[in-house]
């Protein structure tokens, strides 16, 4: 089999897939020849991002999954969507399309990935079955549990079967549906692929605390269903039964082969087409990539290998000389909460190998590297619970370790793992095969001096991005030898730092945008550093957002003080200091939301967010609140949005400290701070942790000695637990530590840092931080507690501050013409009785259908 050759003049590639899409955008990087290519895919979409399927459950829309657009779109490139090839044939070179239409091709590229594969037991096709494969699949899924629940009028009750990797996103994406949902696994642990034993029960520990029940050594047998037809149940080889109003099968894919085994080509016997390392098939004008192909006997469903295999398609198309060296199976979980990674050969199966392990089953954390048998070559790893290490331990795999291996396995104050001394063969980027080897040379050879050049150069972070932290540490290496360093600067208008403007503006006493840009600045701004000058502004001055020229500054969630939803209508979210609400205020909510007709629902910070407010009814919302005794939550700024409470002392027989009080206490005294990213806070009145305060900036457990402290919990794409850093507090105590470690990440951090990245940067790490807030090693707690009592003398709420202002109020209209008329373009549907945004198939002609009626909108 051998690829390499002269340019062909048209290539036709079945599939539209991540790897699909890849392999077009390589060939076109690689060449200005006027190629004709044609990409045919079976589903009515642009390709997707099928990696990141589950962020469809956190509000992501179809367009937000949608991959680069402009490859398809090339002039050289025709892309047929909603098309199937029926057959290859091979003597002729041409395939034919289910529309009757046969097209030529000088080489084919198959690219149809694999498909969900359903248990086979009786009773696999019931209403309520599933798969978790296509955007298809999940929009069915969604649509599927809002009628059933709403037909049964209760929470369902759901079943993930298959525990593997996407049987545990599936099993997050129901809970993001409000589903009850437990994961059922054939074998004796989760992610039995993937993690040993050990492992499998730490990550079953960390997935039933997030409320996800787990079932393993369960083998179903049967799923039954009631009379219309709706599945019901699940029936077990041990005879037991359990009830269930869905299923979702997560059991493993199946190539999609019938193509090739229909045309001749040499299947695998375990499915897969048959391919050697230049991607090509036993035909030599066929090459297959992805998920169909198999390699040494293997097919391998993740995308990363995929990638590799479309870069070697096009490579050799082009007559260049690549090979595809095998499958990286590295995996990292992508739930959020839990924290899991696997890499290299984390079952030791390579002879000699040893296991070092560090377990702490009381935080929920397992780490295990596998060395070679002198300890000094890293071979794989496991890490549950805390997988930070995961980015910088994965491209050292077949390499030096460079020290003990039990140091990187400590908590947080252990040895931190190699960062710029990588091998070149190191694999930093494995979504897009981009090594360590790669990076310097894009520093070096084409010049790249910030991590948006390498990612334009390589790809390489441009996947899930999980390589980031490790690109950004080689190229601040690789630009000190020579001589250059890492650009800090906050933009093309701005040469300083964040931490640097701040403490340019402090000194200055610049108080206007205009003034600080023609003083440290050129140019006009951006959208980049406009916002920073605002919050800067707003720390340090105490004026309304909305004052002068700074109302230009703000984003558009700020600029109206409410939270722009996807329709374009607002939220608004009153605070509620430590979820702590009188029956009367409940009242008043649940009035403004009748009358305004907005969608009301209980945030996570135990707030209650309504939804669906048009711009200019904000004043109206606002006022009705103001006058009930609310005030603005901030859930638009970066700023404090809320401090989480238990019950605590007050009604909690386990409670030693009342921790409403103090969350109470902490949010009044905390609210409307602005700061580099968004901050939240937990208080929790006992070590059962029920306010999850270790996920949080900063954490507060009550002991029978005092509070503890908590610093740098983040939720997010990258999820920290708070590390430890002071213990027996008095409440005075807590609130000085709290107002400098606050005031400090605010003067230091950079735009958009979080604090658990924050801190780790600090040089010290935790142990100087203490020193900073606590013994005044920089001799700057004077001017933190001056900087907070600022902040607590200049604070209003700004929601009020705008009522009473005529010229902000002027804002709120929805047209400069006619300020009271209704966006017309805004148009809802009922939905477990509350409206919700309609779809464009629910829109016909300004009318709404709802249950086979028509309900006409007026808002």
């Amino acid at each position: 089999m051998s690829s390499t050759g002269p340019t062909p003049s048209h290539v036709v590639v079945v599939g539209a897939g991540m790897v699909a899409h890849r392999f077009v955008e390589s060939l076109l990087s690689r060449t200005d020849e006027p190629w004709r290519i044609t990409v045919i895919g079976e589903e009515q979409r642009h390709p997707y991002d099928r990696v990141g399927l589950t962020s469809f459950f956190a509000g992501a829309s179809a367009d937000d999954l949608a991959l680069d657009g402009g490859p398809l779109s090339d002039e050289r490139v025709r892309f047929l969507r909603g098309v199937a090839v029926t057959r290859i044939e091979r003597d002729r070179a041409e395939v034919v399309t289910d529309r009757g239409e046969r097209i030529a091709y000088d080489r084919l590229v198959l690219a149809t990935g694999s498909y969900a594969a359903r248990l086979a037991v009786d009773g696999y096709d019931h209403d309520g079955c599933f798969v978790y494969r296509t955007l298809d699949d999940v929009e069915a899924l969604e649509r599927f549990v809002q009628r059933r629940s709403a037909e049964l009028g209760r929470r369902l009750v759901g079943t993930v079967i298959g525990g593997g990797l996407l049987g545990l996103e599936a099993a997050g994406a129901l809970q993001g549906l409000d589903v009850d949902c437990t994961v059922v696994q054939s074998s004796d642990r989760l992610m039995s692929a993937q993690l040993d034993l050990p492992a499998g029960d730490a990550l079953r520990r960390l997935i039933e605390q997030r409320g996800i029940g787990v079932r393993t050594s369960a083998i179903t047998t049967r799923l039954d269903a009631d009379r219309s037809g709706q599945v019901v149940g699940l029936e077990f080889r041990d005879g037991s039964w359990e009830r269930t109003d869905v299923v979702v099968f997560t059991v493993g894919v199946r190539p999609r082969d019938e193509l090739a085994r229909a045309a001749g080509l040499v299947v695998d016997p375990r499915g897969g087409v048959v391919i050697d390392a230049g991607c090509d098939t036993s035909d030599p004008a066929i090459l297959a990539i992805g998920e169909v192909a198999s390699f040494e006997g293997q097919c391998v469903g993740l995308v990363a290998p995929g990638y590799a295999m479309a870069e070697v398609a096009a490579a050799r198309l082009l007559g260049l000389e690549a090979s595809f060296a095998g499958f990286d199976v590295s995996t990292k979980l992508k739930l959020s909460g839990v924290d899991v990674a696997s890499f290299g050969d984390a079952f030791a199966e390579t002879p000699g190998a040893l296991d070092v392990v560090y377990a702490d089953p009381i935080a929920g954390v397992y780490k295990k590297l596998v060395v070679s048998d002198d300890a000094k070559t890293l071979l794989g790893g496991i890490l549950v619970g805390d997988a930070s290490a995961y980015g910088s331990l994965r491209p050292l795999v077949g390499g030096a370790l460079g020290g003990d291996p039990v140091a990187y396995l400590l908590p947080s104050d252990g040895v931190a793992a190699p960062t710029g001394d990588l091998p070149d063969e190191a694999l930093v980027c494995s979504c897009n095969s981009v090594t360590a080897g790669g990076i310097r040379s894009a520093v070096h050879d084409e010049g790249c001096t910030d991590v948006k050049g390498i990612k334009a150069c390589t790809k390489a972070g441009a996947a899930c991005g999980s390589c980031v932290g490790m690109i950004t540490k080689l190229l601040g290496s690789e630009l000190a030898k020579t001589g250059a360093a890492l650009s800090t600067a906050l933009c093309e208008h701005f040469a300083m730092s964040r931490r640097q403007l701040f403490d340019a503006v402090r000194v200055s006493g610049l108080s206007t945008f205009s003034a600080v840009i023609d003083r440290f600045g050129t140019g006009r701004g951006c959208d980049i550093c406009k916002p920073v000058l605002a919050s800067i502004l707003s720390t340090l001055t105490g004026r309304h957002v909305l004052d002068g020229e700074n109302a230009t500054l703000q984003d558009t969630n700020d600029h109206v003080m409410a939270n722009m939803q996807k329709d374009g209508s607002y939220s608004v979210v009153p605070r509620i200091p430590g979820g702590e609400i009188t029956p009367e205020g409940l009242v008043v909510l649940g009035q403004v939301a009748q009358d305004f007709g907005l969608y009301t629902k209980i945030t996570g910070g135990q707030r209650i967010d309504m939804f669906g407010a048009r711009l200019e009814q904000l004043p109206e919302i606002w006022k009705r609140l103001v006058d009930a005794g609310f005030e603005s939550g901030h859930a638009y700024g970066k700023s404090l949005r809320t401090v989480k409470s238990c019950v605590g002392s007050t009604w909690c027989r386990y409670g030693v400290q009342d921790s409403v009080g103090m969350a109470v206490q902490l949010e009044l005294r905390y609210r409307g701070l602005r700061s580099p990213h968004k901050i939240k806070l937990g208080v929790s009145g006992c070590a059962r942790e029920c306010a999850e305060a270790r996920g949080k900036d900063v954490g507060v457990i009550a002991t029978e000695a005092g509070w503890n402290m908590y610093v740098g919990g983040n939720g997010g794409f990258t999820p920290r637990h708070a590390v430890l850093l002071a213990e027996g507090l008095d409440d005075a105590g807590l609130l000085q530590a709290i107002d400098r470690f606050l005031m400090y990440y605010v003067f230091t951090a950079d735009r958009l840092q979080r604090t658990a990245p924050w801190f780790e940067d600090l040089e010290g790490g935790i142990d100087e931080l203490r020193r900073v807030i606590f013994d005044d090693s920089l001799g700057i707690c004077a001017d933190l507690d001056a900087a907070m009592a600022r902040h607590l003398d200049n604070y209003e709420d700004e929601w009020k501050a705008t009522l009473d202002d005529p010229e902000k109020l002027r804002r709120f209209a929805s047209f400069v013409n006619a300020p009271t008329t209704p966006d017309p373009s805004l148009a809802y549907t009922v939905e477990r009785g509350q409206a919700r945004p309609a779809t464009p198939e629910e829109r016909e002609g300004g009318r709404i259908l709802i249950a086979g009626t028509t309900l006409e909108v007026r808002r």
